[in-house]
């Protein structure tokens, strides 16, 4: 039996399954949940929000976390270990993959500071970010010289990362306070819900391209316009996300 490969296995399972858990509290959240809740009254809400809330964020952001851990797992055994991230796997490391895949763990302290201040207006984000999406991608492949693999995986592995942080750091505090307030019946800080809301939306229109990212990086058939194609997915992908959140105020309750 080959052990790397059954290893491998169980990690690419217990990815999905995380991110499953995950990703499909983010689109509750953010399509359902919050529509509902602005249909109660103070009274409910201090009846409802406290006795829900923790319990979804419970799963929600140990969800989040074990996704990340088992994807840095896969991208050690896949990309670095057995090579997938070399073009024509053929092992070569250089100074500009190693400063690039650097990058993709420290990016969220960039995003934490260009949303808060320079790309901090919704529609400077969303032209900002597509602007950003397509330097990342040319570094990644033109800069770093990764194969097409190497490229997707490590733009998505970069948005999850991210994506992660503002779960553990931002999300969950934040909705930690908000909670609190709710149950003694006062009103939370608005700042603080603004905080959480923006931070969940922005998780919410990267996990599209995120997830193309994931299911796609094994594909070769655009590696020759990588950053091109890669950044028209992120556009398709917020499009999408933007008509659902349109769609989702419009259904109702019975």
């Amino acid at each position: 039996m080959d052990v790397m490969n059954l290893i491998e296995s169980l990690f690419r399972w217990l990815h999905v399954f995380f991110g499953i858990l995950w990703i499909g509290l983010l689109y509750f959240f953010n399509w359902v949940n919050g529509y509902f809740a602005a249909t109660m009254d103070a009274e409910t809400k201090k009846k409802v929000v406290p006795e829900l809330m923790p319990r979804a964020l419970y799963w929600f952001r140990w969800g989040a976390a074990f996704t990340w851990v088992t994807g840095v797992l896969l991208l050690l055994l896949v990309y670095y270990h057995a090579g997938a991230i070399f073009p024509g796997g053929v092992r070569n490391w250089t100074a500009p993959m190693l400063l690039m895949i650097l990058l993709v763990f420290i990016a969220p302290f960039i995003y934490d500071w260009l949303v808060s201040g320079p790309l901090k207006d919704p529609t400077a984000l969303f032209w900002g970010g597509l602007g950003i999406a397509f330097v990342l991608l040319v570094l990644f492949d033109r800069f770093a010289g990764m194969s097409y693999r190497g490229t997707a995986i490590h733009f998505g592995a970069l948005l999850g990362t991210t994506m992660a942080f503002n779960v553990w750091f931002r999300i969950w505090p934040s909705q930690r306070t908000i909670i609190t307030a709710t149950k003694n019946g006062t009103a939370p800080d608005a700042a603080i819900v603004a905080l959480a809301g923006s931070r969940s939306r922005h998780n919410t229109y990267m996990s599209v391209p995120l997830v193309f990212m994931m299911i796609n990086q094994h594909a070769t058939w655009a590696a020759s316009w990588t950053p091109v194609m890669l950044t028209i997915i992120v556009a398709i992908g917020w499009a999408m996300t933007y008509h659902i959140y349109d769609r989702a105020k419009n259904v109702k309750g019975f």
